[in-house]
């Protein structure tokens, strides 16, 4: 890089740290010079400050957009007051819930806090075991694409459509991957800054402690845990829960993974900066919505991060439960979701008017079929899921030997009762006509070893305390707590943990 065109960087990198600290508070401002200092001591100095590199994971949603932006400021605030700053090392998970218009608002991040061209920055997606610079159009892998749609269709088999055991314990597991790929990739990184509330770290440490002693890993000394231990922690649970889902030699192989790869010589340091940062979006609304230029996903519902569309596919789960399993109405279903997503948002802190907006989206009948329809289309283009597949999902009829096949078959597809044993067969494994094994590969979305895998299972027991399934979701760090189990659809019932 030419002097004059170091100069004129430099020039434009101040410039967006002055745009940057004319949405920050007095408070803000302070705890910027505090997180300065604490970066600082962390690299051994300002001496070695240049050769510091700190990974920051950002999901696409607002809270981390803030967290980065925040980062951001320090990183050039350093640069402008000494000959050299960290490095920072921006990386995402990708999955089926990070959807376009995710990918877009972590594009217009980048853009706005001009981390495209500065050699000091690293924008990284992880996707599957791939990983791979960020592109704002870069589409999922096929082999991402397909290993999320496996075990969804499994997890939702196996728990009749519970939400969170279809669509969340694959994120909370993972993370441990991501983590440790993210920060062991080309020489590693030396610390790994976090904006988590100290809430959220205590339920999700408390998660791992809990499921680690399910899994043979005793009570360990967690309070001198670093970063690796702790991601070895998850990383084994992880493990075998998927051994518990698939079992052994099943259609999809998951890799074994490491946390500690070849040539890995440094520990990450865990720094959290929740003390320094709101988590209040009021606060900062500005800032994300016109200097990062920031825009809630309709797919994520509102009152998630807006990294995730699966909060639309829960609702819809709700809905066709309603109306499939227990004979009331799609609606009725809705508002049962809609009831818990409000108190999830207020408990959240998030502004009225977009609580409004997310609730405003299913008044009346024609916006909640425009929902329906919405997502519909999302699971078809996300796990290429049709709702016939969906609802077969709900019965979960290939569990327990079959028990629930005629059930479905009766409510769903009578036309199929008269080849009630010929189903059987091909599930047990037994030879029968090819269009019965072809028309239950099509109405289920799953692969005939698949569909034979489930015959040999149970429906998950969420009381069961020896199933990991049931534990993980029993142990959700996100403040939910399974309370019983509705003996009419066999779906975990939860109680909302507000304000306490």
């Amino acid at each position: 890089m030419s002097s004059i065109h170091e100069q004129a960087m430099n020039y434009v990198y101040q410039q967006v740290l002055q745009r940057l600290l004319g949405y920050f508070s007095r408070a803000e401002r302070t705890a910027l010079q505090l997180l300065i200092q604490r970066l600082i001591v962390a690299a051994g100095g300002i001496e070695r400050i240049s050769s510091f590199k700190v990974l920051i994971a950002f999901s696409g949603g607002k809270d981390s957009a803030y967290t980065l932006a925040f980062l951001r400021a320090a990183q050039l605030s350093i640069a402008g007051r000494s000959p050299g700053t960290f490095n920072l090392r921006v990386a995402n998970m990708r999955h089926v819930g990070m959807t376009q218009a995710v990918m877009d608002n972590i594009h217009r991040t980048y853009s706005a806090l001009f981390l495209y061209d500065d050699p000091r920055v690293e924008m990284l997606v992880v996707d599957n075991q791939y990983i791979q610079a960020f592109e704002p159009d870069l589409p999922l892998s096929s082999a991402g694409r397909e290993q999320n749609r496996s075990d969804m269709l499994l997890a939702g088999h196996l728990s009749a459509g519970d939400g969170r055991t279809t669509f969340c314990n694959r994120c909370y597991l993972e993370l441990a991957e991501f983590l440790g790929r993210a920060s062991s990739w080309d020489g590693g990184v030396d610390a790994v800054v976090s904006g988590d509330s100290r809430k959220e770290q205590k339920h999700y440490t408390t998660w791992v402690m809990r499921l680690s002693q399910r899994t043979g890993q005793g009570k360990g000394n967690w309070a001198g845990q670093n970063l690796n231990g702790v991601l070895r922690s998850i990383d084994t649970i992880g493990q075998a829960y998927y051994h518990e889902l698939y079992g052994e030699g099943e259609e999809v192989t998951r890799s074994t993974r490491s946390i500690a790869y070849p040539g890995q010589s440094i520990v990450p340091a865990f720094i959290s900066i929740c003390d320094l940062i709101s988590c209040k979006v009021e606060d900062h609304w500005s800032l994300l919505t016109e200097f990062l230029g920031f825009r809630f996903d309709d797919l994520a519902f509102g009152f998630s991060e807006s990294d995730c569309a699966n909060p639309l596919l829960m609702a819809h789960m709700r809905g066709l439960k309603a109306q499939y399993l227990q004979e009331r109405r799609y609606a009725d279903g809705i508002a049962e979701y809609l009831g818990l997503a409000r108190l999830l948002m207020r408990r959240k802190q998030m502004p009225a008017r977009l609580i409004d907006k997310a609730m405003s989206a299913y008044e009346g009948y024609e916006r909640i079929e425009s929902r329906r329809e919405l997502a519909a289309g999302y699971a078809q283009e996300g796990f290429g899921l049709s709702e016939a597949q969906l609802i077969c999902m709900i019965f979960s009829p290939f569990v327990d030997r079959g028990r629930g096949l005629e059930t479905f078959l009766r409510y769903c597809h009578p036309g199929m009762l008269v080849a009630l044993p010929d189903l059987h067969k091909v599930l047990s494994g037994l030879t029968a006509p090819d269009q019965i094994t072809q028309w239950l590969v099509d109405i289920s979305g799953l692969s005939l070893k698949g569909l034979q895998s489930l015959y040999g299972k149970q429906r998950v027991d969420f009381n069961d305390e020896q199933s990991l399934i049931a534990r993980v979701r029993a142990a959700d760090p996100d403040k939910r707590r399974i309370m019983t189990v509705d003996p009419e659809t066999g779906e975990a019932v939860a109680e909302v943990l507000s304000g306490r």
